[in-house]
């Protein structure tokens, strides 16, 4: 009767959380397209109107253009980067329209040396900045057989201004954070790292070595794409971090970056990594006595399975206030000191010669090392 009341309970739970999560995630990305519209809005107004009473019959269109694709930069930091490449690219190909019409005219001939040019510009510069420089310089070539000066400084002032504008109103109205995205890709990678040990850990109690361990290996090799996935992510948040007005203090910045808990977990996953290639090469060896001893499975185990905990643990946000669960730093210290104590046990039984088989050593050894490792791992950066 007592189960019956519990396990709905535990049900609903299971099933709730993730479509919370889910409407979170919707009404965020919902809020990130309003404000990232408002600020386009505000940057295409504010940039005509700068721009208009001084622009060649009122067409600040280069201007708009301009501010346009800095306000929609994915960082700050980016705006500005984008924005110095775009206008020398700018001003290069109107320099270059300038030289060619000045020597051949608005002419078919001079629209091959623009290309000529802009394919030979060399190695240093992007094919996006080749392509901008060759684009502009065509665009500008009929007009600067007219107004050769105007055509030149017009544009020149006009891409300054909207750049200008572009960085500002991305600097200034709420700019890009990518915090969330970052902790949701770490924590999504310690989540699978800390499955995969568990499952491991459980395979390996029931006696399925033989029929799991290729799944393991390929399960630990998938990794990477997780990796990737966070290393991307986490690279992202530190840059939006740059220059950022909304995280001007220093000490945000280092409570908020996730570069050390990604550099823990990507030494972790290389211990898993040899630790599931091992099992897998155990598992398929013909040598009998290069089989692993029940006992020493039952407790490397047990120490997968509590290292496993320790990672997921390493990543969990801190519990609600007057909450009985203990804290995350409390529970990763908890998980790592109980995985050492069966660590030590293991080396302790091997050294005895109580566990291991002559021609097994070199497994023991090689496992016993990844799960050291992995453990190191985690205790310098849970001490960090």
């Amino acid at each position: 009767m007592q189960d019956s009341t519990i396990q709905p309970g535990r049900t609903e739970e299971t099933t709730t959380g993730p479509l919370r999560r889910l409407a979170g995630l919707l009404r965020t990305k919902r809020t990130d397209h309003v404000v990232h519209g408002a600020k386009t809005l505000i940057a295409a107004l504010l940039t005509w109107g700068i721009v208009t009473p001084w622009a060649p019959d009122g067409r600040p269109y280069m201007a708009v253009a301009t501010a346009l694709l800095m306000v929609n930069a994915s960082t700050v930091y980016q705006s500005v980067t984008k924005a110095t490449q775009n206008v020398v690219a700018r001003v290069a190909g109107l320099i270059l329209a300038l030289a060619t019409a000045h020597l051949l005219g608005p002419t078919a001939g001079a629209v091959a040396v623009i290309a000529v040019i802009a394919v030979l510009a060399g190695p240093r510069r992007t094919a996006d900045d080749r392509l901008q420089i060759a684009s502009t310089a065509v665009i500008a070539l009929a007009a600067t057989a007219t107004d050769p000066m105007g055509s030149l400084i017009s544009p020149a002032l006009q891409t300054l201004t909207g750049a200008a504008v572009g960085i500002t109103v991305n600097a200034l109205i709420l700019p890009p954070l990518y915090l969330h995205e970052s902790d949701s890709a770490v924590r999504d990678l310690a989540r699978s790292m800390g499955t995969l040990l568990h499952d491991m850990g459980t395979g390996l109690s029931q006696r399925q070595l033989t029929s799991k361990a290729h799944n393991w290996l390929h399960q630990a090799r998938s990794l990477d794409k997780h990796l990737t996935r966070a290393e991307e992510q986490v690279r992202q948040a530190d840059e939006s971090l740059r220059w950022n007005t909304r995280c001007v203090a220093h000490t945000r910045r280092k409570e908020t970056t996730f570069n050390d808990t990604f550099s823990a977990l990507r030494g972790v996953s290389i211990q898993i990594r040899g630790i599931a290639r091992t099992l897998a090469d155990s598992a398929h060896d013909n040598h009998a006595d290069h089989h692993l001893g029940h006992q020493f499975l039952d407790q490397y185990a047990q120490t997968l399975q509590l290292a496993g905990a320790a990672v997921q643990a390493f990543t969990e946000p801190a519990p609600a206030t007057n909450s009985p669960n203990a804290s995350p730093r409390e529970r990763l210290r908890g998980a790592i000191d109980s995985a050492l104590a069966w660590h030590d046990t293991m080396t302790d039984m091997i050294a005895r010669g109580t566990l291991t088989k002559p021609g097994a050593w070199h497994v023991y050894g090689s496992l016993m090392t990844d799960a050291e490792r992995l453990l190191a791992d985690l205790d310098r950066a849970d001490t960090r």
